[in-house]
């Protein structure tokens, strides 16, 4: 148990460039202090002695916030980040090196028995107020976007992002664990790859009605008079917030 509170205590220097010394992050950090009071909690569990480990845990969740099932197995360097608000359920497994930040929910659906929480491989990151529920298998550095909710497996070096979430594969590509805020945004992608769909049918439209009258022209001036593209853009978007939305999702 010992080194495992070290790994936790020594990850958080990696991890958050706010952490400046030992005493700020003893006293000052409820994820790692929610930490030392489960892995006290989690031992009294597996001893089998009752209602201590649920007090100890009912204890923490009001110091901290931050609220662990006794039962939940958490690996070692796991830092919770701010905290406030994450849910950690009673079959829950979570590997090394997760990052997990505040509003998180690692639950259960329905009142089924056994297995009902997720599985978590290592160096996972769980972004802010995700929600991971049922009995999944998340694996190794996977990526869940900040908001997201995940109700399928979900393979390792992938990114999860959307309710329901959505798997963007990312295999092989080195990525920065604390920029979980960096993530494709699959909507919007979606959104331009439709609007391109409309503006080419809207061209070979033009081109038949163009054969069909015989002269390209007096369509064209027709068009022209109501809603037709202007400098080859088929689909004119007048609105700002459309247009802006649909420049996010360059790059």
């Amino acid at each position: 148990m010992l080194s495992t509170l070290i790994a936790d205590f020594r990850i958080i220097f990696d991890r958050d460039p706010a952490a400046r010394n030992w005493l700020e992050v003893i006293f000052c950090y409820p994820g790692l202090q929610a930490l030392l009071f489960h892995r006290v909690a989690h031992w009294l569990y597996h001893v089998g002695l009752p209602f201590i480990p649920r007090l100890i845990s009912h204890i923490a969740r009001f110091l901290t916030g931050i609220e662990i099932h006794p039962g939940a197995q958490i690996g070692g360097g796991v830092f919770i980040d701010h905290g406030m608000g994450v849910v950690i359920g009673e079959t829950t497994i979570i590997g090394n090196y997760c990052l997990i930040y505040q509003g998180v929910t690692l639950g259960g659906t329905g009142k089924e028995s056994g297995k009902r929480h997720p599985t978590l491989g290592e160096n996972v990151v769980v972004g802010t107020g995700a929600k991971v529920l049922g009995n999944l298998q998340i694996g190794n550095d996977v990526r869940i976007g900040a908001g997201s909710v995940v109700l399928r497996d979900v393979p390792s070096d992938c990114t999860v992002v959307g309710v329901p979430g959505r798997i963007v594969y990312r295999s092989g590509v080195r990525v920065n664990p604390l920029e979980h805020g960096k993530l494709p945004d699959s909507e919007a992608t979606v959104i331009r790859a439709l609007v391109d769909r409309i503006e080419n049918l809207e061209v070979q439209l033009q081109k038949l009605q163009a054969q069909q009258s015989g002269t390209a022209s007096i369509v064209h001036a027709a068009l022209s008079e109501g809603d037709s593209p202007e400098e080859g853009q088929c689909c004119r978007l007048k609105d700002k917030d459309i247009q802006a939305f649909l420049e996010s999702a360059k790059g």
